[in-house]
């Protein structure tokens, strides 16, 4: 005869903890594996959505940047215009100014020889005492 008895055997009270344990392990690795495919999924439906609204925001900033782009030229060219009407119009006034005093020169310079050549000749009429 066997010693071996026909029950089956009984767990002991560590071995059912270890098996509870082992099923609430297995358990919680499909919960997150679950949980991480979810967020995959949804992260890739929000970038999906995102990607028109980042294309679109990408063209508003660019049509930005070519209207200030623009806008700085045409300021540009407008003060490029002014500074070339005053230097004109300062050049136009420095070469009157000029003229004028060249004028005022000469005829002062008229002035002070007629003036002195009719003081000489009055000093020559003078008899000498």
């Amino acid at each position: 005869m066997s010693t071996k008895t026909t029950k089956p055997d009984e767990k002991g009270f560590f071995e059912k903890v270890k098996e509870t344990i082992e099923e609430l392990w297995d358990g919680t690795k499909d919960k997150v594996e679950d949980i991480k495919d979810a967020a995959e999924d949804k992260f890739n439906d929000l970038t999906k959505k995102s990607a028109p609204a980042k294309k679109s925001v990408a063209k508003k900033a660019t049509a930005a940047k070519s209207a200030v782009k623009r806008a700085a030229t045409a300021n540009t060219t407008k003060a490029k215009t002014a500074v070339k009407n005053v230097k004109t119009k300062a050049d136009t006034k420095v070469k009157a100014v000029a003229a004028k005093a060249k004028t005022a020169a000469a005829s002062a310079k008229k002035t002070v020889s007629a003036k002195t050549s009719s003081a000489a000749s009055k000093a020559k009429r003078k008899p000498a005492l």
